[in-house]
């Protein structure tokens, strides 16, 4: 293999490993993360903290201590030093970034996650046969007739693809979204297809969401109907603040405005029940409304596309199985038995009162609005189903901020995305995500100036073409495999995936020059960008591969001299604020006036090894100083896969692998170059990163730029540098040597 004779070309030139191992200066054992059942959030955040990785409990004696006790003292001094007016406004509005915290994953019980995970479906009751019957009154009383068979169907939908998604859940109890099910089952570009239908299904829920959330608080406030839009955007960017400091979703607080809309709907229906019994169940006759165009099946059709959007969100549970507790399939099964019922309760005893009532949508009133008038009037259950309607729409939209992110991280992961959607930010959630989000959302909003009604045909478009491809994906699963009962499963998803067809299809024509177009033109532009970034990947992927004809080793390099790089003692600790320096001075650590007195360490982070780590590998070794390879893998069985490719190579170098099962890669990098400064002061630790250097300007935002967040992060410590080995590729092709 080329990792093999790689190997056998540096052990022509290099020093033995035993020697590259005995010439560092520091240990490179200073700890580990906790185990993920180890790790308890508290009861109302995502956050947990941990310990700073500043040395490993128990070794190293009194020594071991007071190195650890002056490491620690020398990140307090370090992380007080302040920043500038952008870095204090940032904190204050984000909060601090979480050096030493870690995500944990939350394990819910049924009765927290069906809020949760519901919210987005329940929710859509609010807007759902509002759009159906906005519909059905532009052909008058005849076309108002249809209200009763048109929900029939609709229903009928919701148990169909809630059965299908039962399937689904059994299949893939590791979480089983559009997006992984199409990929697995019927190829690429359909799974590139349900991502984008998925994607714009979460930008119009937050837009759809605010706008419905607006118009419950204008129907009880008049007052602000003409600020809805500037409103609007202030509750996005709310969202997008509070998104980014890492605002969880699960726990009390956030199923309390869920419930509190079931049991406003549950008593909205009761109350118009009631009252309709003491008329015999006689309708209320409807105001005469003006016929705009005559019943027919395309009026129908119609009706049936938007009032269908009261579907949305029901993948939501088997996206996130994981999430429930043991057994989470079971769990999230039953969950989402439970979800459905709500939902067909809810929207079949909505459009119950509607027809009772003779409701008919109005310009500055929901329909929702109009109905709670009439049972409570203007009293306190009046502003209690406004507001539990307001505050559960604006908790769906909120749902989003959680899943359209997650399918940038995957496509990501798979090179269909640009890879800075893999990051973490400060406050270890997937910041460019969620701000491409809110401003994909906004401009959304703002461009259709807040009208749900104007939106509801961009969103069924989407909702429903990634229904059809996970669940046309599911026939192709239980077809391959053809375990126990695949053929009742097989049914039950070909009916969903036909169903869910037939909406998409209606949607498309019926409502194409209504701004479904939109839409449409939206998903194949995601496949067009994301195929050619995915192409993009591979090129770069291609030119670093190893080659014979290529192999980079260092030219020439000896040991390092016994004086410089013998392991050194224990530096002494560095002088705490108020012991005789102030903090930040320096004084005591970059003292050196020849370069004699100077010590070094180079750390080299290897991702991978490509033509570009070998690069920078051979780069560090040439220096003939000590060298200390660092790799951080998300998981066990990558850092497995990682040594054994180590050991093929020949183990040439001193290799620390750190194992972060948070997902977060760069924050566990610079937390371990902290710990190796805090271990040895006195040290220059120099990080050297393999840079791949692009051609044309507009492939940069494709390559993450790891040197430049190491220097921010790393600049209030005196002596690490950081610098980079660059590696050039044109066009993506072939290295320019």
């Amino acid at each position: 293999m080329l990792l093999r004779q790689v190997g056998r070309e540096w052990g022509r030139v290099s020093a033995e490993p035993d020697a590259w191992r005995s010439a560092l200066p520091v240990d490179p054992d200073v700890g580990s993360y906790p185990e993920p059942a180890q790790i308890v959030p508290a009861r109302f955040g995502r956050f947990v903290k941990i310990a700073p990785l500043v040395g490993v409990p128990g070794r190293g004696g009194a020594r071991g201590r007071e190195r650890e006790a002056a490491g620690r003292a020398a990140q307090a001094r370090d992380t007080a030093l302040p920043g500038g007016f952008s870095t204090r406004v940032r904190r204050a509005v984000l909060g601090a970034p979480l050096r030493s915290t870690a995500i944990a994953r939350e394990r819910m019980r049924k009765l927290v996650a069906l809020p949760v995970l519901s919210a987005d479906a329940l929710s859509s009751v609010a807007y759902g046969p509002e759009a159906l019957i906005t519909v059905l009154v532009l052909a008058g009383t005849a076309g108002l007739a249809y209200s009763a068979p048109v929900a029939l169907a609709i229903v009928f939908l919701m148990l169909a693809v809630g059965v299908s998604y039962r399937q689904t859940i059994r299949a893939y109890p590791h979480g089983g979204g559009s997006y992984i099910v199409a990929t697995d089952n019927l190829g690429r570009v359909p799974g590139l297809v349900a991502a984008a239908g998925l994607m714009t299904d979460y930008i119009l829920t937050v837009a759809v969401s605010v706008s419905s959330g607006m118009a419950a608080v204008t129907s009880a406030l008049p007052g602000l109907s003409d600020d809805v839009v500037l409103i609007g955007v202030l509750v996005i960017a709310v969202l997008l603040a509070g998104n980014l400091r890492g605002v969880r979703q699960a726990g009390a607080l956030f199923a309390a405005p869920t419930y509190a809309f079931i049991l406003a709907i549950a008593v909205l229906v009761a109350f118009g029940l009631y009252h309709a019994a003491g008329r015999g169940f006689e309708p209320v006759p409807t105001p005469p409304p003006h016929a705009a165009e005559g019943v027919g099946l395309l009026l129908v059709m119609r009706a049936f596309a938007s009032g269908s959007t009261a579907m949305t969100g029901i993948e939501a549970i088997s996206n996130a199985v994981p999430a429930f507790k043991p057994e989470s399939w079971r769990n999230a099964r039953t969950t989402l038995s439970w979800m459905i019922g709500l939902l067909v309760a809810m929207f079949a005893g909505t459009m119950a009162m509607v027809h009772l009532e003779g409701v008919v949508p109005r310009s500055r009133e929901t329909v929702l609005s109009q109905l709670a008038h009439r049972s409570f009037g203007d009293g306190g259950l009046y502003v209690f189903t406004q507001a539990a309607t307001a505050l559960v729409l604006l908790l769906a939209a909120n749902t989003a901020y959680n899943d359209f992110p997650r399918v940038l991280f995957l496509l990501a992961r798979d090179n269909h995305a640009p890879r800075i959607f893999t990051r973490l930010g400060d406050r270890l959630a997937f910041s460019n995500g969620i701000i491409l989000l809110s401003v994909a959302a906004a401009v959304v909003y703002v461009a259709f100036e807040g009208r749900t009604d104007a939106l509801i045909p961009l969103y069924a478009v989407g909702v429903f073409l990634a229904f059809t491809l996970s669940q046309s994906g599911m026939v192709v699963h239980w077809w391959r495999r053809r375990d126990r009962h695949w053929r009742k499963s097989l049914c039950f998803n070909a009916t969903g995936a036909l169903l869910s067809a037939l909406v998409f299809v209606t949607a498309g024509i019926t409502k194409f020059t209504e701004g479904a177009w939109v839409a449409i033109l939206a998903v194949a532009g995601f496949l067009l960008v994301t195929t050619r970034i995915r192409r993009y990947y591979d090129r770069v992927g291609a030119a670093l591969r190893l080659r014979p004809q290529t192999i980079e080793i260092p030219s020439g390099t000896l040991p390092p001299p016994p004086e410089t790089c013998a392991p050194a003692r224990a530096a002494p600790p560095r002088r705490a604020a108020g012991e005789g320096a102030a903090p930040g001075d320096g004084a005591d650590s970059e003292a050196e006036d020849t370069p004699e007195e100077i010590r070094h360490l180079s750390v080299v982070p290897v991702d991978a090894l490509h033509q570009a780590s070998m690069r920078a590998l051979a780069y560090a070794a040439s220096l003939q100083q000590p060298v200390l390879a660092l790799h951080v893998s998300p998981s066990d069985e990558d850092a497995e896969r990682f040594r054994e490719a180590w050991l093929l190579w020949g183990d040439h170098l001193p290799l620390r692998i750190v194992v972060s099962p948070y997902r977060a890669i760069v924050a566990p990098l610079i937390s371990y170059i902290e710990s190796l400064h805090h271990q040895r002061p006195d040290l220059t630790i120099t990080v050297i990163i393999p840079e791949i250097v692009v051609r044309h300007w507009w492939h940069r935002a494709l390559q993450s730029p790891l040197a430049g967040r190491l220097r921010r992060a790393l600049r209030h410590l005196p002596k690490i540098v950081v610098t980079s080995v660059p590696f050039h590729v044109q066009d993506g092709r072939r290295p320019n040597l």
